[in-house]
């Protein structure tokens, strides 16, 4: 029994067993584990084979889920069918867990915005994605693939571009290549200034990111009452452009906004 990849499901099925044991030793947190996508088992193979670890695994796809099911005895209790992105985390680990998986590249920024959204249980992800994305999110400051989900991710983690991965290692073959990236909670606890405000102007920022801050932020300043613009937009970072800030920065412009 083969599982069909479905298109609207992102599915390419990594067929290297080199490249998935690599994955799976590049995760480091005992304890819980949340393979996500599993497909035919990849990783579980060699998941299933670390003691320390407590292994489940959510899986959107039926056929995938049978496969699973049928070649892997072990997977009463552990294997729930769902979509991640509408789960209950919380009601499934009342801890702390660790992130794995092949993630789908048509959802991989939507995975990440709910992990940013649980970032106090998860303490790392170990995660294979399009090339370009993880390029995006491990990248620096002052690039031009430096981007809004670099700057939120790395507000928590801290990130490593672990390797590159080429088309050949999958069934079918993406027309891309992909990467393999690890993110590990950093020693924040607090950004020092409102949390949804810092997303928004991060957000709307590199919504226009060839304008400069002074441009693209106007709107948001209208929108928070700021008394004088003149004033609020004559420092010298607005003449910058997004991708020139750090995540320091950021939080900076944040609080810039709620003294205005």
């Amino acid at each position: 029994m083969e599982v069909r990849a479905k298109k609207a499901l992102g599915q390419h099925f990594l067929t290297d067993q080199k490249i998935a044991r690599s994955i799976v030793d590049a995760l480091t947190v005992p304890g819980d584990v949340l393979e996500i996508g599993p497909g035919m088992g990849v990783l579980t193979q060699y998941l299933l084979e670390r003691s320390e670890i407590a292994l489940k695994l959510v899986e959107i796809d039926g056929e995938s889920v049978d496969y699973l099911r049928s070649h892997f005895p072990d997977m009463q209790g552990r294997l729930m069918q769902e979509d991640f992105l509408k789960m209950n985390l919380q009601k499934v680990f009342p801890g702390r867990f660790g992130i794995i998986g092949n993630f789908p590249y048509n959802i991989s920024s939507q995975i990440f915005f709910k992990i940013l959204d649980h970032k106090d249980c998860v303490p790392e992800v170990v995660c294979m994605i399009q090339k370009e994305v993880a390029e995006r999110i491990a990248e620096k400051p002052g690039t031009k693939t430096y981007g809004i989900l670099s700057v939120l991710l790395q507000a928590w983690y801290d990130i490593e571009y672990l390797f590159t991965v080429g088309p050949g290692a999958f069934a079918p073959p993406p027309k891309v290549h992909s990467a393999v990236i690890r993110l590990r909670r950093n020693d924040r606890q607090a950004l020092g200034c409102d949390e949804a405000l810092f997303k928004t102007v991060v957000k709307t920022a590199f919504g226009q990111r060839r304008k400069t801050l002074r441009n693209s932020l106007r709107p948001l300043a209208r929108t928070k009452g700021v008394a004088d613009e003149a004033a609020f937009f004559a420092d010298a970072v607005f003449d910058l452009r997004p991708e020139r800030l750090s995540v320091a920065d950021f939080i900076s412009l944040t609080q810039r906004f709620e003294n205005a």
